[in-house]
C-alpha cells in the first residue's frame, strides 16, 4: 500500500509506457495481419492500409472496445485475491504488459503472425501463478477463451468458404461475370456494412450515451447499409461503364478491389473493437488501482487518455514494423486476389465483431488465418502453402508460454526495483 502511495504517479507513467509498447506490438502484428489480405491482394497499398487503420481502429476501440476490456481485466484472474496486496496486482499487470509487448515486437521483427490475445493472457497467468498461486487464475474463464481459439478459426473458415463459393457461383462461373459483379458486389457491400453498423449502434454507441431498441438498431443499420450499397452501385457502374465487354478475370477482380476498401474498413473496426483491450485492459487496471489508493474496484471508468494512447500505439506499430507480417499473411499462406481477400476479410470481421459483442477475447490472428484457409480449401488443398501454415501454428504454440515466462522474469524485476 505504501508503494502505491509513494510511487503512484511513477507507476501510472510506467504503465502508460508499457501499454504504449504493447499497442505498438499489436499494430505491428495483429493489425498488420488484419490488413495483410488487402495489401497482399494489391487492392490497397501499404500507405492506404495505414490510413484506413488510423481512422477505423480508433473508431472501433472507442465505440465498441469496452466489453472485452472488462474480460481481460477481471475475467482471467480473480482480482479479489489481490485485495490485501494491490501493489502485487499493479506489478503483475506492468510485467504482463512489458512481457506481451516484448514478445510481439520480437515476433513482428521475425515476421511471425502471433496472437496478441495469447501473449497478454499468457503473461497475466504467468505472473498470477508465481505471485499468488494457481488459485488466482479463473481456469473456467481460461478454458472458454482457449475453446474460442479453436472454434473461431473454424467459424471464420466456414464463413469465408461460403462467401467465396457464393462469389464463384454468382459471378465468376457465369457467362457474363462483369455484369454480375456489378449486380452482386453492392449486395456484398450491404452485408459487410450491416455487420459493422449493428455492433456500432447497438453496443458501441452506449459509450456516448445513445441507447436504441433492437428495432431501432436494425432500422438504422439497414438504412446506413442501404446508403453504402446504393453509393457502391453508382460508383461501380460509373467507373466500369466502358468495360461492358471485359469479362476477363482481371476486369471482375477490379470491381472486387472497390469492395476490398469497404471490407478493410470493417476489418479495422472489428479489430479495434476487440484487440485494443489487450493493451488498455491491464493499463486500465493499474490506473484504477493507483487512483483508488490500492482499492481494487469491481467496475471503473477507463481514463480519457487510455483509448487514444492505445490507438496511437497501434498506428505507430503498423507504420513502422507491420510490413513483414503483412507479407506472411498476404502472400505466404495462399495466393490472394481481391475476391479471395474480400471473402477472408468479411468472414473475419463478422467473427470478430460477433465475439466482441459477447465479450470473449478471441484471437484476430487465428480468426483471419482460419478465413484465409477457408478460401484456400475452396480452391483445393493444393492452393495452400502447408509449410507456412505449419510455421504459423508453431508460433502460436510458443506464444502463450513465452508470454508467461517473460512476465515471471519482469515481475521479479519489478519487485526488486520497488520493494
Amino acid at each position: 500500500m505504501d508503494i502505491i502511495a509513494n510511487y503512484g504517479t511513477t507507476l501510472i507513467l510506467i504503465a502508460a509506457a508499457f501499454g504504449f509498447l504493447m499497442a505498438i506490438g499489436i499494430g505491428a502484428n495483429d493489425v498488420a495481419n488484419a490488413m495483410g489480405t488487402s495489401v497482399g491482394s494489391k487492392a490497397l497499398t501499404v500507405k492506404q492500409a495505414i490510413i484506413i487503420a488510423m481512422i477505423f481502429e480508433f473508431a472501433g476501440a472507442y465505440l465498441a472496445g469496452g466489453e472485452v476490456t472488462d474480460t481481460i481485466r477481471k475475467g482471467v484472474i480473480e482480482t479479489s485475491l489481490f485485495a490485501d496486496q494491490p501493489d502485487v496486482l499493479v506489478f503483475g499487470m506492468l510485467s504482463a504488459l512489458l512481457a506481451a509487448g516484448t514478445w510481439l515486437l520480437l515476433a513482428s521483427y521475425m515476421g511471425w503472425p502471433v496472437s496478441t490475445t495469447h501473449s497478454i493472457i499468457g503473461a497475466i497467468i504467468g505472473f498470477a501463478c508465481v505471485a499468488v498461486g494457481t488459485e488466482a487464475v479463473d481456469w473456467g474463464s481460461v478454458q472458454g477463451i482457449v475453446g474460442s481459439w479453436i472454434i473461431t478459426p473454424v467459424i471464420s473458415g466456414f464463413f469465408a468458404y461460403v462467401i467465396f463459393v457464393s462469389a464463384q457461383r454468382l459471378i465468376f462461373d457465369t457467362e457474363r461475370p462483369l455484369i454480375n459483379a456489378k449486380r452482386f458486389v453492392p449486395v456484398y457491400m450491404f452485408i459487410t456494412t450491416i455487420v459493422i453498423a449493428l455492433v456500432t449502434i447497438k453496443k458501441g454507441l452506449k459509450h456516448v450515451g445513445l441507447h436504441l431498441s433492437n428495432g431501432e438498431a436494425w432500422a438504422w443499420a439497414a438504412g446506413v447499409s442501404a446508403l453504402v450499397m446504393i453509393g457502391g452501385y453508382i460508383y461501380i457502374n460509373k467507373k466500369f461503364a466502358n468495360r461492358e465487354d471485359d469479362h476477363s478475370f482481371a476486369g471482375v477482380e477490379g470491381i472486387f478491389s472497390v469492395l476490398m476498401v469497404i471490407t478493410a474498413c470493417a476489418m479495422a473496426f472489428a479489430h479495434g473493437s476487440n484487440d485494443v483491450a489487450n493493451a488498455i485492459g491491464p493499463l486500465s487496471a493499474v490506473v484504477s488501482t493507483v487512483e483508488h489508493m490500492g482499492e481494487i474496484t469491481t467496475k471503473s471508468t477507463i481514463a480519457w487518455w487510455i483509448l487514444p494512447l492505445g490507438g496511437i500505439g497501434i498506428v505507430v506499430g503498423l507504420a513502422t514494423m507491420g510490413h513483414k507480417v503483412m507479407a506472411t499473411v498476404g502472400t505466404g499462406i495462399t495466393e490472394l486476389t481481391p475476391s479471395r481477400g474480400f471473402a477472408a476479410q468479411l468472414a473475419t470481421a463478422c467473427t470478430v465483431v460477433l465475439a466482441s459483442g459477447t465479450g470473449l477475447p478471441i484471437s484476430t490472428t487465428q480468426t483471419l488465418v482460419g478465413a484465409v484457409l477457408g478460401v484456400g480449401f475452396a480452391r483445393g488443398i493444393g492452393a495452400l502453402n502447408l509449410g507456412v501454415v505449419r510455421n504459423i501454428i508453431a508460433s502460436w504454440v510458443v506464444t502463450l508460454p513465452a508470454g508467461a515466462l517473460l512476465a515471471v522474469v519482469f515481475y521479479y524485476a519489478m519487485q526488486a526495483i520497488f520493494v
